[in-house]
């Protein structure tokens, strides 16, 4: 079987590289590795053993979607590793999906494990990675055998998976009408799922992700969290990202429409992006903690509008 590994990039040219080096010390490695550059210069990457192809894009309004399409046109494996940018690949990875790809149909699912600041700085160490790694509490974790049947579309995440380039063509690609951050993952797994394909959780399969900052809930993707939200709404007739925009309207962002969709109150400002932003001792920004202080914000507030007032001394 052969095996493309694909991944998009713009910038991040040190997370690529590293992206590259852990393909190099793969126990299979890939038949090629396909690069959607998005941007105007090619990267200079590290020597391989196989073949990098690196698809220029531009610098232009390509979103994610379309980056990912494009990839994978242009991949010539039978079974297509996607990988983001920001991750490096455990030596198992491939040879990983290999065996479940061969006993299972549909989308798997490999693990993740986030790496704090500077855990990259002396270069490849899988044995350093593997005992700073933590698990996102927000991610199952792995199944107790080969694989392990995901019920919720809603799990699906781009960062590390893998299907058949016969499967990927069937259920269509990622829909490139999803412009900007959110939205086009729980899209593709709500059309896995439409289809009657199975989504898998994998033991093994790991990919390590780089540590860079980030803001969860993504306040800084505020307009295109609302836009692609529509779209999802139109799409499938129900809500998508509810954490996400719970949050938002916490934070007085946001406000629903009569509608059953949402109006923008104001730009974020620095008190959102402080809130939300990852902080250094964080090896990943979490959503779920955010949300629970405001939550607790929220009933504090209301706890406090309904207390009775003191009688005058």
């Amino acid at each position: 079987m052969k095996i493309s590994v694909c991944t998009l990039a713009h910038g991040r040219e040190d997370h690529l590289c590293n992206l590259v080096r852990g393909l190099n010390r793969s126990h299979r490695p890939p038949c090629e590795l396909v690069v959607a550059v998005m941007q105007d210069q090619r990267y200079e990457l590290p020597e391989t053993g196989f073949p990098v192809r690196q698809v220029m894009l531009g610098s232009g309004d390509i979103c994610l979607a379309e980056a990912r399409n494009t990839a994978a046109e242009h991949a010539s494996g039978e079974l297509l590793v996607f990988l983001d940018v920001d991750c490096i690949p455990a030596p198992s990875l491939i040879e990983d999906y290999a065996a479940a790809a061969e006993a299972n149909d549909g989308v798997l699912m490999g693990e993740v494990g986030y790496l704090p600041r500077g855990a990259t700085a002396s270069g490849i160490d899988y044995e350093a990675f593997e005992r700073l790694a933590v698990k996102h509490a927000d991610r199952a974790g792995p199944p107790r055998d080969m694989v392990g049947r995901c019920g919720d579309y809603r799990c699906f995440w781009s960062l590390n998976f893998a299907l058949s380039a016969r499967t990927f063509q069937e259920v269509g690609g990622f829909d490139p009408r999803y412009v900007g951050y959110g939205g086009e993952d729980t899209d593709f797994g709500r059309t896995v799922a439409a289809q009657g394909l199975p989504l898998w959780w994998v033991r093994g399969a790991k990919a390590y992700h780089q540590y860079h900052k980030h803001h969860m809930p993504p306040v800084h993707h505020l307009d295109s969290v609302l836009a692609n939200a529509q779209v999802f709404a139109d799409k499938w007739g129900e809500p998508t990202m509810q954490h996400w925009l719970r949050a938002f309207r916490l934070m007085g962002l946001i406000e629903p429409d009569p509608a059953g969709g949402w109006t923008k109150l104001q730009d974020p400002d620095e008190s959102h992006l402080a809130l939300t932003r990852q902080q250094e001792h964080q090896p990943y920004a979490s959503s779920s903690l955010v949300l629970e202080q405001l939550e607790s914000q929220a009933r504090r507030g209301s706890d406090a509008s309904r207390a009775p007032a003191m009688a005058p001394a």
